[in-house]
């Protein structure tokens, strides 16, 4: 027996292992835009973290966003095994998401319903056997809702892959960056300290990643599929918030390392990643916070991109950036400071 390059054994020796450790169902969904090269060092890396849990029975779930670089061509080819749904329209990445878990059964009365999905992004590659660890974490803890990775840059370097739900103080700090700048990596900024993480214990956090977030069926049933109003961020944000309020709490498995190389689809567009960042934080703080904080929002941002704005001037005159980027900085600033003049909610 084969999978994903690897032999499992005999017959005789994979009938051993099943009798010995009951088998959980488990759907890993990859949507991909245009990042052929990444998406098959990701589904590689998947197969082979696999492999090194028998206990699991996997299934690869991949959906191409109308792509056109041979992303669909590629998987078709050399990953036989995964199921491939390819777009001829870009769904984002809610959207893609919602298409295989809607082949999966969920979000209605039908179909066989994986016991875990694990959402893991085209430019992740989990190392070793991250998924069962992930995995073995939710199978003990039967209240957990979902878990999330220990991320790492490819270099090995430590990456935040979990997070506190976003507070007006967040945004602050995003849009006009502190000094000391060292605060970014505090939990003023949402960010849990590196010594939990170097711990090596599983502790409870508000949102992973979607890079690589695993969640449990019942989970997803209490709180539903992804709202795909978010073409792009914040979702995974939305749907672990929605999750933690049906009563399904998150916890990050440092034991569990993904590398996630982060933004490779959202880098080849500049200003439509950065309308479509704010155009979901607004769509977020409109369903999460109160109206007093979605005014507070509303007026950090218009003052946070008016200083984009000078900052793209002061560039523009030292020779740093074109006439022409200077025109799309400030254009794309104006647009996201009047998509919030209308209180956040677009």
């Amino acid at each position: 027996i084969r999978l994903g390059g690897q032999h499992l054994g005999g017959p005789d020796q994979r009938d051993r292992r099943r009798a010995m450790t009951p088998r959980t169902t488990l759907a890993i969904i990859v949507v991909s835009y245009k990042v052929r090269e990444l998406l098959r060092a990701c589904l590689a890396a998947t197969y082979a973290s696999l492999a090194r849990s028998p206990e699991l029975d996997g299934t690869v779930w991949v959906v191409d966003n109308a792509s056109g670089d041979g992303s669909a061509e590629m998987v078709a080819a050399e990953f036989p095994q995964a199921t491939l749904i390819a777009r001829q329209d870009n769904l984002g990445f809610a959207g893609g998401n919602n298409l295989a878990l809607a082949a999966l059964g969920f979000g209605s009365d039908g179909g066989s319903r994986p016991d875990l999905v694990l959402l893991l992004n085209p430019d992740a590659e989990p190392l070793g056997d991250a998924i069962g660890q992930m995995a073995s974490y939710l199978r003990a803890n039967p209240r957990a809702g979902g878990a999330g990775a220990q991320l790492q840059y490819p270099d090995g370097k430590f990456q935040h892959g979990a997070f506190a739900f976003p507070g007006l103080l967040q945004l602050w700090f995003d849009l006009f960056p502190p000094r000391p700048r060292r605060l970014l990596d505090t939990r003023l900024n949402g960010r849990y300290p590196r010594s939990v993480y170097e711990a090596g214990q599983p502790f409870p956090i508000d949102f992973a990643l979607g890079a690589s977030l695993m969640v449990r069926r019942e989970a997803v049933e209490a709180a539903g599929l992804l709202d795909d109003r978010y073409f792009m961020f914040a979702e995974e944000v939305d749907w672990c918030w929605r999750i933690q309020r049906a009563g399904w709490p998150f916890y990050c498995v440092p034991r569990a390392r993904v590398i996630h190389h982060g933004g490779a689809s959202t880098r080849q567009f500049r200003s439509q990643s950065m309308l479509n960042l704010w155009r979901s934080r607004s769509r977020l703080y409109g369903k999460f916070y109160n109206p007093a904080q979605q005014r507070i929002a509303a007026r950090i941002v218009q003052l946070g991109m008016a200083a984009e704005r000078r900052r793209a001037q002061a560039a523009a005159q030292r020779g740093e950036i074109s006439a022409a980027e200077l025109v799309e900085r400030t254009e794309t600033a104006a647009a996201v400071s009047e998509m919030f003049s209308r209180k956040g909610t677009p």
